[in-house]
């Protein structure tokens, strides 16, 4: 049986990583880039946009050698929840704070989900929660609100 390529899972799967890495790349292209023993602000999305562009040529490869048909459907509901969970995290940011920002994007993103626990998602959310704040509070010195009356 042969697959089309529109069916090929790992060629689809090639395609998509080699156009995140050219559109990263392309992004990029705006920051000097510096070089290995002084890196500019450009070196590091370049090159690890460079590597998912040869990932996604060497995982298109193989699937055009080993065609697997796709299963199943597309997950809209799924794709939707997570989209919306990240737009709503970038705009509340801002607005009210890294902390309720994470609560929302854990709880929005946690219905994309089959099976929905509350007890699960609040574990989740304060363990990241303190992660967040050790590595780019404490750690990073990163100047971001904790909440809005900060």
């Amino acid at each position: 049986m042969k697959v089309q390529l529109w069916d090929n899972k790992d060629f689809l799967a090639g395609l998509l990583m080699i156009g995140i890495g050219a559109i990263a790349f392309f992004m990029a292209l705006d920051y000097p880039f510096g070089s290995a023993l002084r890196m500019g602000p450009g070196y590091f999305p370049r090159v690890l946009a460079g590597i998912l562009i040869v990932f996604g040529v060497y995982v298109g490869w193989r699937g055009l050698r080993a065609a697997e048909q796709v299963e199943g459907v597309w997950g809209w509901k799924a794709l939707a929840f997570i989209t919306v969970s990240l737009w709503v995290f970038g705009w509340l940011m801002d607005r009210v704070g890294l902390i309720p920002s994470l609560v929302v994007l854990f709880f929005v993103s946690a219905l994309a989900g089959h099976e929905f626990k509350i007890k699960e998602v609040i574990i989740l959310a304060t363990v990241m929660i303190l992660f967040a704040w050790a590595v780019f509070i404490y750690g990073l010195g990163l100047p971001y609100r904790l909440f809005w009356w900060d």
